[in-house]
Formats: C-alpha cells, sequence, structure tokens
C-alpha cells in the first residue's frame, strides 16, 4: 500500500518579535527602504513588509508582545533567534547591512565569503541579529 503524500503550502509569514518602541523601530525599518502596512500597525505594534504578500514582521510592543505567550521574555543581551534575509547581490547586502548601521545598528561580524554564498550582518536598534545574505545563482539552481 502506497501512502500518499500531501504538500502543505504557506501564504504568507509573519514573524513576531517584541520590541520597546514601536516607533523607533519603524523609523529605523522604513530608512532601510521598508514599507510598514499602514493597515496592520498601531501604538501596539508596526508591520514592516520585507517581501509584499509573503514576508513581513510584527515589531510588537513588549507589553502587547506579552499578551500572546505565557513563557517569559528573554533576558536583555541574550539571543533568542537569528533571522537571515536573502537579496540578489552583494552589493545589495553591503548597502542594506551600511545602511543599518548608519541609522542605528551595530556591525555582528566581518562580511563572509563561504563558496558561493556572501553574508554580512547586523544587531538591529532592538539587539535583533540580521544575516544579510547573497547566494551565488548557480548554487540557487
Amino acid at each position: 500500500m502506497t501512502q500518499k503524500t500531501t504538500t502543505m503550502e504557506i501564504n504568507q509569514i509573519y514573524v513576531n518579535l517584541a520590541v520597546r518602541n514601536v516607533q523607533e523601530t519603524e523609523e529605523f525599518w522604513t530608512k532601510l527602504g521598508f514599507a510598514a502596512d499602514e493597515q496592520l500597525s498601531n501604538e501596539k505594534g508596526t508591520c514592516i513588509v520585507m517581501k509584499p504578500g509573503q514576508i513581513s514582521v510584527m515589531f510588537l510592543q513588549e507589553d502587547f508582545f506579552r499578551t500572546f505567550s505565557e513563557k517569559p521574555m528573554p533576558a536583555a543581551g541574550t539571543v533568542q533567534v537569528l533571522l537571515a534575509l536573502s537579496l540578489d547581490s552583494r552589493e545589495e547586502v553591503d548597502r542594506l547591512v551600511n545602511t543599518a548601521v548608519e541609522n542605528g545598528a551595530t556591525q555582528h561580524e566581518e562580511p563572509q565569503d563561504y563558496d558561493g554564498m556572501y553574508q554580512n550582518s547586523f544587531w538591529d536598534i532592538n539587539g535583533y541579529g540580521w544575516n544579510i545574505i547573497s547566494v551565488d545563482a548557480q548554487i540557487a539552481e
């Protein structure tokens, strides 16, 4: 007997992250070139669109974020999650990281050139780690 498998396909992903200041966070990400979805944003949180119709990040005020989980918030200075974004070129990767640093982020580590993948990274103004990568088209195929 053969078991039939079905594939599930996600329509869109919303990453939820706690922040201390929603307005400053929205200003930071819009300076990097991303738009806020005004329909999903208010004083409790801002929805930053990373890829329209596919990827958004909900930056939620800490007290509002706590209403979604009974688990304790991570201690300041700890890492709970590292996020990775893929761009089309090394130049775009460096431009995004440099713009982030110019607007209050800190460089995470020196750029890394792996065989076919380039990575640069930063800690945003809320302490979240962002690895920005570009993958050689030949590897991605």
